[in-house]
């Protein structure tokens, strides 16, 4: 449940959009924007399957352009909070064989606490980086990340995940991981 494996983790970004954004401590987003970036960049080093999610596009915009341009992947399109009500979004994390999944977007509380319960109750293992998930309010943000982990997530950083699927200092991608965290 702890370890994280490459070939069977995937990293979901939640609805990190124009319009919600706005909403969000510039200072909280600023690190959320950056810890999300690296995850994502980390993905790309490491062959680590990304998945974004978009929340009605239509009303709240498409994922900011500091992520997007990262990003080898389509967003997906949802109206449900949790991603789990998409059925192109548990299709492709069924086909890909994935078994954990490490969680970064927003808002904490809503969007990604439901997914995180729907996911644990299909099974697999869910990280959060804590530091890559925000919500309008602190106390929202603190609260989700408990109700969470008591429901069996794992609460961890950017950093963690990403020294976790490199392995070592001798491994493939190490050099590069390790100048996204400097």
């Amino acid at each position: 449940m702890f370890r994280l494996e490459k070939a069977t983790t995937a990293f979901v970004v939640i609805d990190i959009q124009e319009r919600l954004v706005k909403a969000m401590d510039p200072d909280v987003l600023k690190k959320v924007t950056d810890n999300t970036a690296r995850l994502i960049k980390g993905a790309n080093i490491l062959g680590v399957k990304t998945l974004v999610t978009q929340q009605y596009t239509k009303g709240l915009g498409a994922t900011i352009p500091e992520l997007a341009e990262h990003l080898k992947c389509e967003a997906i399109e949802k109206t449900s909070f949790s991603c789990c009500g998409e059925l192109s979004f548990v299709d492709q994390l069924k086909t890909s064989g994935i078994k954990t999944v490490v969680l970064a977007g927003m808002e904490t509380h809503v969007c990604v606490l439901q997914t995180a319960i729907d996911l644990l109750e299909a099974g697999y293992t869910v990280h959060v980086a804590a530091d890559a998930v925000c919500s309008r309010a602190k106390f929202n943000w603190h609260t989700g990340l408990g109700f969470m982990e008591k429901a069996g997530a794992v609460i961890t950083v950017t950093e963690t995940v990403l020294f976790q699927l490199v392995g070592g200092a001798g491994r493939e991608g190490f050099k590069e991981i390790s100048g996204l965290i400097k």
